[in-house]
């Protein structure tokens, strides 16, 4: 019995596999070893019977996670889920992998993360090369859920909105000046309580300003995460996640203007994933 798991900041996709069937799937919290230690990790597994009740029966974990760039960062992963798991073989990846492979069809590719946080790679068919690192929702996530969330309460704050999307937010949420900012600066997990402002933005996604704000987010996202790579303008440039998955429109319309190739756009890598990990076994 294994279980690979696909987890963003926000959310974890967990899939039991026996036989080469998957015989259960349910979600968890998202973990970060940027923000969760290994006893976070551990006591947050141990809160779930579904885990708690196979936890021994299991012989090999699959983790790919958010925040998972360096063997100091996996090593906290590794170390959370090994006192869980205490009969398996724990093996942990960054996020890039699982979306890569999860795409992957045949040859070589950009693959883009837009979820909470954004990234991107390219992927020979062998090997993942990182052009520019991810630096987080506070320095970088160009184009992802936080980053949106931070344009909208920019404009809000600066009042910037159109009368229309300013009353919308307001009876939406009702923040003062003082509630946000120390949500932002004084409360904890910051990158998803930007990124929650996304339901706005989905709401509101044919509103002209709305839709601007998204092209514009995307083309910055692109010009430092896509065009970074020298064969750009001639390979498929493929994305995965819930941001742009639900605003695929503006999306398209940013890789026309940007002049990339668009590939496939998915929103979770896990199901892609899970096909490639049973019919290759051990190739990763």
């Amino acid at each position: 019995m294994i279980i690979i798991i696909e987890s963003g900041s926000t959310k974890s996709d967990w899939r039991l596999i026996k036989d080469s069937n998957v015989i259960n799937n349910f979600t968890t919290i998202g973990y970060n070893p940027f923000f969760h230690n290994e006893d976070f990790i551990k006591d947050d597994l141990k809160k779930h019977n579904d885990i708690c009740e196979i936890a021994n029966k299991v012989k090999q974990v699959y983790f790919f996670g958010a925040g998972c760039s360096s063997n100091e960062l996996k090593n906290v992963v590794y170390k959370g889920f090994s006192k869980v798991f205490i009969n398996a073989v724990i093996e942990v990846d960054h996020d890039l992998v699982a979306s890569v492979l999860s795409t992957y069809e045949g040859s070589p590719a950009i693959t883009c993360i837009l979820g909470t946080g954004s990234n991107s790679c390219y992927f020979d068919g062998v090997n993942c090369f990182e052009e520019v690192p991810a630096l987080g929702y506070v320095l970088g996530d160009e184009g992802s859920g936080s980053y949106f969330g931070k344009q909208i309460i920019i404009s809000y704050l600066y009042n910037q909105l159109p009368s229309n999307l300013l009353k919308d937010f307001n009876d939406t949420y009702n923040l003062s000046k003082d509630e946000i900012l120390h949500s932002v600066y004084s409360k904890p997990n910051v990158n998803k309580y930007l990124a929650s402002f996304a339901q706005f933005l989905s709401k509101n996604k044919d509103d002209q300003y709305v839709k601007q704000m998204l092209i514009d987010g995307f083309c910055l996202f692109i010009s430092k995460h896509v065009y970074c790579y020298n064969k750009y303008e001639t390979i498929p440039v493929n994305f995965v996640g819930s941001i742009a998955f639900y605003f695929k429109d503006s999306l398209v319309q940013a890789c026309k203007k940007m002049n990339i190739q668009l590939g496939s756009i998915i929103q979770k890598p896990i199901d892609g994933l899970v096909t490639y990990i049973i019919k290759n076994k051990k190739a990763i």
